[in-house]
């Protein structure tokens, strides 16, 4: 099965709008020749200036998080529908620094992903484990039971629209990162998973990242694993050339 590639930007709390404008504007020309789909995630401040600089370049807009109510009172919190009234094409959700600090969990990631797709958006659903469960060998076992969770009522249609990152916590910003061995092992666990909850036409299709100090001297090796389908970049992001090289690896 041929899987097209994604490669997306975690911008995360970095940039005001002239710069992410700016960033952005940089980043086109170096990316206009891209096989693989090519988004930026920004926060929510940058999603207007990001939209705009977007214009007539391949590359789509992510943003970082979402409420899965439509509206109320949730202050400081956006909804899916706001996010897709602006004309965000993506959404992030279940990113290891929401978990940690912000108390998502497998049942709240769940309540975000429905409400992502309900709007029409495409989810990078983010999956991973902390250091000391791989130590302790349950990897597998925790993938697999957050892929599922965030799964529940997700049809095998709206499959098409959801992007799983596999992002050992571990591995986040720590300049740590999985071999490409270890990346590949778990997103091909990932994919059996899907094979499982729907059945191995939806898995073979199923677009899994890996994130995690993805970089661009390292992409290239992974993007060579055949369950590797593209990457969520964090720091590498915000450097026009490094992204440029990770998306031009992804072919």
């Amino acid at each position: 099965m041929s899987r097209k590639y994604v490669i997306a930007g975690n911008w995360k709390m970095n940039k005001n709008p002239a710069e992410a404008a700016a960033l952005i504007n940089d980043l086109k020309p170096l990316v206009a020749d891209a096989s693989c789909d090519v988004v930026v995630g920004v926060p929510f401040v940058d999603l207007p200036a990001a939209l705009e600089a977007v214009k007539g370049a391949k590359i789509g807009v992510a943003a970082q998080n979402c409420h899965w109510e439509k509206s109320g009172a949730f202050t400081g919190e956006v909804s899916a529908e706001m996010l897709k009234s602006m004309g965000v094409g993506y959404v992030i959700l279940g990113h290891s620094e929401r978990r940690t600090y912000f108390g998502d969990t497998d049942v709240t990631v769940q309540k975000r992903v429905r409400a992502a797709l309900d709007a029409g958006l495409t989810v990078i659903l983010c999956v991973g484990e902390y250091l000391e469960q791989r130590e302790q060998g349950v990897t597998g076992e925790v993938v697999a039971m957050q892929t599922k969770i965030a799964l529940g009522g997700v049809s095998a249609e709206e499959m098409a629209r959801v992007i799983i990152a596999y992002e050992p916590v571990w591995a986040i910003g720590t300049g740590r990162t999985a071999t490409a061995e270890q990346a590949n092992e778990v997103c091909k666990r990932i994919r059996e998973t899907i094979a499982g909850l729907y059945d191995a036409a939806v898995a073979d299709s199923a677009v899994i990242q890996y994130g995690g100090s993805m970089n661009a001297g390292n992409a290239a090796e992974l993007l060579a694993q055949p369950d590797v389908d593209g990457g969520l970049i964090g720091g590498a992001s915000l450097k026009p050339t490094d992204f440029s090289v990770i998306v031009k690896a992804a072919k």
